[in-house]
């Protein structure tokens, strides 16, 4: 398994659609007993925050989050959590909203020290 989420910081490799997260996006994730959450913000997301559970190297969560004008969404997401080969964590992620049509997959990764 790799190591704990808890303290990183992770963001996007790449943009998303227009009003989505994005690569100014940034993820503050919290990890305790196989429960995770995640304040994040930057780009046209406001504020935004996810919960859900750890089993191995699986993420599993829901996430909620305002956009810059003034509308909500939430969906869901699984991830796979890797570790790049300087150390750093990356996470593999499919998702999809649940407020909205659409969904998709998308690399986060830990910001370099």
């Amino acid at each position: 398994m790799a190591r704990s989420l808890d303290g990183l910081v992770l963001a996007p490799v790449a943009d998303q659609a227009p009003g989505q997260v994005g690569t100014r996006t940034r993820f503050a994730y919290h990890e305790e007993d196989g429960r995770i959450w995640a304040d994040y913000a930057g780009g046209d997301v406001v504020r935004g925050h996810l919960v859900g559970t750890r089993d191995g190297d699986r993420l599993d969560f829901r996430y909620v989050q305002l956009k810059q004008d003034g509308t909500t969404s939430s969906g869901h997401c699984v991830s796979t959590v890797t570790e790049l080969p300087d150390g750093r964590v990356r996470l593999e992620e499919t998702w999809e909203w649940e407020s909205q049509a659409g969904g998709g997959t998308s690399v986060v990764e830990q910001l370099p020290s």
